[in-house]
């Protein structure tokens, strides 16, 4: 019986420092997953506005065609109008009495004729406005569907990832039990303490270039030479995290479920 606690218990620092460190891997690996499934809804959110607003912008298109066509039916009626006038003012001149009628009636005849080159004119920059813009329609509308298919694909890849996070979490949970049954109840505290008084949740911090991971506070050569040693836990005295020398932290790092796991997706 004492025998198998001794199995499941660790005494060492040594011990205690990699059991810490591959706890602080599995739970930086959840946190990862769980920050990922949070952001996931923000990012499709911002691809659905994004297509909304192309959306939009196309529908401004339709509208601006629409109204030109509209502006080239108007220009089409102001001709027939202008016809219509003309022929009415020739068959006047069969039966006027004298030159000042006649000046009169031609006059208002060549200003219909003005008129209809007028619109003429208006009708031929009007249908190539429409030529441009349907030009232009065209690369949009092939962008909403790119735009409509990379929503659709990138839906697909996400969901993918969730399940595959979702069975890669549930193994992290029960390594997480594991590791977390190896050490005592107080240190554990510590250890959770810490982690949920860190931004980062980084509890265990390795010691690289004479600072800890993420911070720029480097700790003292006396303190650094106590930590390669390994003979008792410290914790850095600017960040509050507990510390391990770089070294032991790669052996571990090697060896973690977490990253041989990340290698086989």
């Amino acid at each position: 019986m004492n025998h198998n606690k001794k199995q499941k218990a660790v005494t060492t620092v040594v011990d205690k420092l990699r059991v810490l460190y591959n706890l602080q891997l599995i739970d930086s690996r959840m946190d990862e997953i769980r920050k990922f499934r949070i952001n996931i809804p923000m990012e499709i959110k911002s691809l659905e506005e994004e297509l909304e607003k192309m959306k939009k912008k196309l529908e401004h298109f339709y509208e601006d065609i629409f109204s030109i066509k509209e502006n080239i039916n108007k220009q089409n009626k102001n001709i027939k109008s202008s016809d219509l006038l003309i022929s009415k003012y020739e068959k006047q001149k069969d039966h006027i009495k004298n030159h000042k009628e006649l000046y009169s009636l031609d006059k208002e005849i060549d200003y219909q004729k003005l008129e209809i080159q007028l619109s003429k004119k208006k009708i031929k920059e009007l249908n190539i406005q429409i030529h441009k813009k349907k030009e232009i329609l065209k690369e949009k509308e092939e962008m909403l569907e790119n735009k409509k298919e990379h929503l659709f694909h990138k839906k697909n890849e996400l969901n993918n990832i969730l399940i595959e996070n979702e069975k890669e979490e549930q193994i992290l949970l029960e390594k997480s039990s594991c590791f977390s049954k190896k050490v005592d109840n107080d240190l554990l505290k510590t250890y959770q303490k810490i982690r949920n008084g860190v931004k980062n949740g980084i509890a265990i911090a390795p010691v690289q270039r004479g600072a800890p991971l993420g911070s720029y506070l480097a700790i003292t050569p006396q303190k650094y030479s106590e930590l390669i040693q390994r003979n008792k836990l410290l914790i850095d005295e600017h960040s509050g995290r507990i510390l391990i020398d770089a070294e032991l932290a790669e052996e571990e790092k090697k060896k973690s479920f977490v990253f041989s796991y990340k290698k086989k997706l």
